[in-house]
């Protein structure tokens, strides 16, 4: 009986074990980025992965859009989450490793400026003023409000905002400074976004930027700046990146379009093929679900469009964060 009962124990668990090994490295998709781009595919993934019933599971990372392309041109991701175009250097690293890849534009996104509500001196602020807190020369000059505008407090100021390997910060630092990457390095960094909002909301004299979804998601907490581009042609002052703002490029030079790319050696996985057109189809409805601006649905078309002919390279040559790309543009390099 005894040697009866342990070969049956060993008969269940070779059962087991090769009902978890059914499970191959092709039922998995693996996602990792910017977290910007996040709550849009952590959306996607978890729609996509109730049509599957249990087919396929999408695992999705926030390492930043550096971080993440860095896993991706070394082959471990299938898909990189990105809050701007490709940069040279990440293309050199591609190319180096046999990775091809296609970009596809999925939503359009405001970068926010925020501070905390028990902030009552800031009603707006201009880019001229922004520059003037981060730029690089500003680290151990600029470090207080009156500094920056007369009749602003003589307080500290206590900065956040995304770290280097941030989309984000590459986008804020080239639309603002003028050079992507160029900076002051003395504020509190976080690839985290929620990290940022538990900053600023905790903090009186706090001012930081990411994307406005988080904002959308934290707006007890939170208090959102107008920015005011100083082009007194346009005559719009101080601008809020609301849904119309960006959608008719009235707040800029923050706003931006945000990307997924698909390695395109991947591409033809029928997984990954299946995620990819459920996220074309869908991204529209929920890139609006959680805080963000879709795209029209011809983009969104001629996307599924250029990922069906498997379509290589980026539309932007490698520029990195590009400033000041309106979503007709794209329309029309697609």
């Amino acid at each position: 009986m005894k040697k009866s009962m342990t070969a049956l124990l060993v008969v269940i668990t070779a059962l087991i074990m090769s009902g978890r090994g059914s499970v191959s490295a092709a039922d998995l998709i693996k996602v990792d980025g910017s977290s910007t781009v996040y709550p849009i595919t952590e959306a996607v993934a978890e729609e996509f992965q109730k049509t599957e019933r249990g087919k396929t599971r999408v695992t999705v990372g926030i390492s930043g859009t550096g971080g993440g392309f860095k896993k991706f041109c070394n082959g471990e991701l299938d898909i990189s989450d990105a809050s701007r175009p490709i940069k040279e250097s990440e293309v050199a690293l591609c190319g180096k490793n046999g990775i091809e890849y296609i970009e596809l534009p999925v939503a359009y996104d405001g970068l926010a400026v925020l501070v905390n509500p028990r902030n009552n001196w800031i009603d707006s602020i201009t880019v001229k003023e922004l520059k003037k807190i981060w730029e690089p020369a500003s680290q151990g000059k600029n470090t207080r409000w009156n500094q920056i505008r007369a009749g602003w407090p003589d307080k500290e100021m206590h900065l956040f905002g995304p770290g280097v390997d941030s989309g984000t910060f590459d986008y804020f630092t080239e639309a603002i400074v003028g050079k992507g990457g160029a900076s002051r390095g003395d504020y509190t960094a976080s690839e985290d976004d929620n990290v940022l909002v538990q900053g600023i909301s905790t903090d009186a004299l706090a001012l930081g930027f990411f994307g406005v979804a988080y904002y959308d998601h934290n707006k007890d907490t939170l208090k959102l700046v107008p920015v005011d581009d100083g082009n007194d042609a346009n005559g719009k002052g101080p601008v809020l990146p609301t849904y119309e703002n960006v959608v008719e490029g009235a707040y800029q030079p923050l706003a931006r379009p945000i990307f997924i790319y698909v390695a395109k050696k991947n591409a033809d996985k029928p997984e990954v093929k299946r995620f990819i057109e459920f996220y074309m189809k869908n991204a529209g409805g929920l890139s609006k679900e959680v805080g963000y601006i879709a795209l029209p649905q011809k983009a969104y078309e001629l996307a599924l469009k250029r990922f069906e002919r498997k379509l290589a390279g980026s539309v932007f040559g490698g520029h990195g964060a590009t400033v000041g790309v309106k979503i007709e543009e794209i329309l029309k390099r697609e």
